[in-house]
């Protein structure tokens, strides 16, 4: 089969298309054809080295699986040949999804949604799936609940604006005044430019001097230590960035906070779940743009550092399968 590998960490250039073994599924596993992938911050920081004490190389990588089970290891229940299937491969343990075909553990995959293409389906397993775990399972998120989402038009971003209003939330969200349209469309309730104000002040003059209740981080930074200045008392604060270096949280003492960090998990219950909200409609993708696999370091490039495309936001999505 084909595969993306990489043979040393860095640039976009590391990336070469080779001809690889094609896996055998074991007990509790399954052979998928992958149709489809998409690009995530995740999978260029692996590509750069950011994670190089956690894989060895040479290394596939890749984070969104959608495809066709063609073969079934020992001891399948819920699963046969020719079933769609979407997921996210299980993070720092084996190879990933730039490749023709992956083996998956039966209990990290779910039936794709049927109201969107592989491509689509692709690009919700990481990204929807955090978001997912950042609302339901973490915050747990409430009807009538204030959020501030950073990042609304990046690809975590766009999914939790979705499932935020979904739940019955308040959102409010940053994002630069170019994206602040498609946002409201996607159900922000109020939009913030990050560039051009001050996101705390912006939310106190709109909000009536009062915070939010939760506060969704996808930027790092000092984001950690301004949310507390944002917050209302017993508030939430649900990060999936790096701490890169030591942040003072007095702010966030005071408002009697809890902070939350995310890892995300692989489950076949979160993925039916979205798949729920996926058919019914509530949960749409934001797929902005398609490259091949012989591409994939161009896929990377615009995700990385917007080449081509300044404005670009949504995900990038990565052609495998016909």
């Amino acid at each position: 089969m084909k595969a993306a590998v990489l043979n040393e960490f860095g640039s976009v250039e590391k990336f070469e298309i080779l001809d690889v073994p094609t896996p055998k599924p074991g007990v509790d596993e399954v052979l998928v054809k992958v149709m489809a992938t998409s690009v995530n911050p995740l999978d260029f920081q692996v590509r750069r080295g950011d994670y190089k004490n956690e894989l060895q190389l040479p290394v596939i990588t890749g984070h969104d699986v959608s495809g066709v089970i063609v073969e079934i290891g020992t001891g399948i229940k819920n699963f046969k040949v020719g079933d769609e299937v979407y997921y996210t491969p299980e993070i720092f343990n084996g190879y990933g999804s730039y490749a023709e075909y992956h083996v998956a553990k039966e209990s990290i995959i779910g039936i794709k949604p049927k109201n969107v293409s592989h491509l689509e389906a692709a690009t919700f397993p990481l990204a929807a799936g955090t978001a997912w775990e950042m609302l339901y399972t973490r915050a747990q998120l409430k009807i009538n609940q204030t959020i501030l989402i950073h990042g609304g038009a990046g690809g975590v971003g766009i999914p939790t604006i979705q499932l935020a209003k979904a739940m019955g939330a308040t959102v409010y969200t940053t994002a630069r005044t170019i994206h602040h349209e498609f946002l409201k469309g996607l159900g922000a309730d109020y939009t913030i430019d990050y560039e051009k104000e001050n996101y705390i002040d912006a939310i106190l003059e709109l909000n009536n001097n009062k915070g939010v209740d939760v506060v969704i981080d996808t930027i790092g930074g000092t984001t950690l230590s301004d949310s507390g200045k944002i917050l209302n008392q017993m508030g939430q604060v649900v990060t999936l960035v790096d701490i890169e270096k030591p942040q003072n949280l007095i702010h966030a003492w005071g408002k009697n906070a809890t902070y939350h960090f995310v890892f995300t998990r692989q489950s076949r219950n979160k993925l039916d779940e979205l798949t729920k909200l996926i058919e019914s409609g509530k949960l749409k993708p934001v797929l902005n743009k398609v490259f091949p696999l012989s591409e994939i370091g161009k896929a990377h490039s615009l995700l990385e550092f917007r080449d081509s495309d300044k404005d670009f936001y949504g995900k990038v999505g990565v052609q495998i399968g016909n």
